[in-house]
């Protein structure tokens, strides 16, 4: 498919991927010439919109003091909100006049204000330049006209529609032949009231970040935290698990502690099970998947003890939940990304914690994956009593939560709505 520009044609691609592909190869392969588009031919001179330039970008200005994307400000890249990295990204792109850009998941980590802008640019270069879009997520192409392919089996393979992913509920029928393993050693001991915040302000240096907050969150809640970049998820999330001493200077209860009475870090942290998907990057010894749920068990990271045959046993019912029992011996380091998401937050959820929280647990999944991640947390939700707080840019569909607590940021910092559902 073609859109015409000033006196010239433009043709542009979408590529489908699933978890198990690594896309910087995908690109590398692209750009040179050894994936061959069946009726999309290249421009000569393609530049990469990707997490991984970012990413290399970032360990220039940190090991060389080299500043590229940020030449013109005092600002470094590290320092910057996602949407802020991925503008200058693309500026810099623009400025090296290329013909055509390869765009890679563009709107992960995104907030839907940045996507919407980001997607805008991207259309109105679309009129001039080449854009080749490697998706994750159907619903991220761009609304133009391109040539449909999924990327298999080592080869890019035309296809002529995009057809539905499996949806949340039907994972969820399929989660529900197996019920949630119970904990052998159940946490008993907490208040109705898990997290309580009153009239919470915060400000850095004179920057307010959260105004008048009132949020309280019971046991057996399930909670949406929704807000643009900035706007104080990341503080409220650290005020709670005990990471930021903002949390002292406030009217702040945490499992029937009032902040600064005496309770260390620890003491809060095993009442949470909390997954991101940096934690990821933490596991890079060589631990089986049995062994990485257990650990979960004993608040480390991976196993260094011998674990008890009802630990295995709960680990291999674990594993069935999520359809990895033929992996249990696998390391973790060999499972696809979504896999690995899995496995973390059932190692999060194995001591049925008081509070789960998930910050931005499918970023970067595929539609298939994210799918069945959803279906899961809506199984937690349904039962255990654990209050669940999930976090996401991303409105996921299929997604039950019972409450949403939105932050809308204003001059003195964001003020929370609550919507319940």
């Amino acid at each position: 498919m073609v859109i015409f520009g000033k006196n010239r044609y433009v043709e542009h691609a979408i590529i489908l991927v699933d978890n198990q592909v690594r896309t910087v190869t995908l690109v590398e392969e692209i750009l040179a010439n050894r994936q061959q588009f069946f009726d999309t031919p290249l421009k000569e001179k393609l530049g990469v919109f990707s997490q991984q330039q970012l990413a290399l970008f970032i360990e220039e200005e940190e090991r060389h003091d080299l500043k590229i994307l940020t030449a013109s400000t005092s600002q470094s890249l590290k320092s910057m909100s996602s949407g802020e990295r991925k503008k200058a990204l693309l500026d810099h792109l623009l400025s090296q006049n290329f013909d055509g850009l390869i765009l890679v998941n563009p709107y992960d980590n995104l907030d839907v204000k940045a996507q919407s802008e980001l997607k805008d640019r991207f259309c109105a270069l679309g009129q001039s330049k080449q854009l080749i879009q490697i998706l994750s997520r159907s619903a991220d192409r761009l609304p133009i006209p391109a040539n449909l392919y999924r990327y298999s089996n080592d080869q890019i393979v035309k296809h002529t529609d995009f057809k539905d992913p499996q949806d949340a509920q039907e994972h969820f029928n399929i989660l529900s032949n197996i019920a949630i393993p119970p904990n052998p050693n159940p946490i008993s001991d907490t208040h109705e009231n898990l997290v309580t915040f009153k009239n919470v302000a915060v400000n850095f240096e004179g920057n307010h970040v959260l105004n008048n907050i009132n949020w309280n969150i019971k046991k057996g809640d399930f909670w949406e935290l929704l807000g643009p970049n900035g706007s104080g998820k990341t503080t409220i999330l650290n005020m709670i698990t005990g990471d930021s001493p903002k949390s002292y200077q406030q009217d702040v209860t945490i499992f029937g502690h009032k902040k600064g009475s005496g309770e260390s870090v620890w003491d809060i942290k095993e009442y949470i099970g909390y997954f991101t998907p940096a934690m990821t990057d933490r596991f890079r010894g060589y631990h089986s998947l049995e062994h990485m749920l257990i650990s979960g068990l004993h608040d480390s990271i991976g196993l260094y003890q011998k674990p008890t045959g009802a630990e295995k046993r709960l680990a291999q019912t674990w594993l069935q939940l999520l359809h990895l029992e033929s992996k249990k011996d696998f390391y973790f380091q060999d499972l696809s990304l979504g896999e690995k998401r899995l496995l973390m937050t059932a190692r999060a959820m194995v001591k049925h914690p008081p509070l789960l929280i998930l910050d931005e647990p499918t970023s970067g999944l595929d539609d298939q994956a994210a799918s069945f991640f959803v279906a899961l947390v809506n199984k937690f939700a349904k039962e255990s009593d654990s209050a669940i707080v999930f976090v996401s840019h991303r409105k996921e569909p299929g997604l039950h939560p019972k409450q949403c607590l939105e932050l809308v940021p204003t001059k003195k910092g964001s003020v929370a709505k609550i919507h319940y559902i």
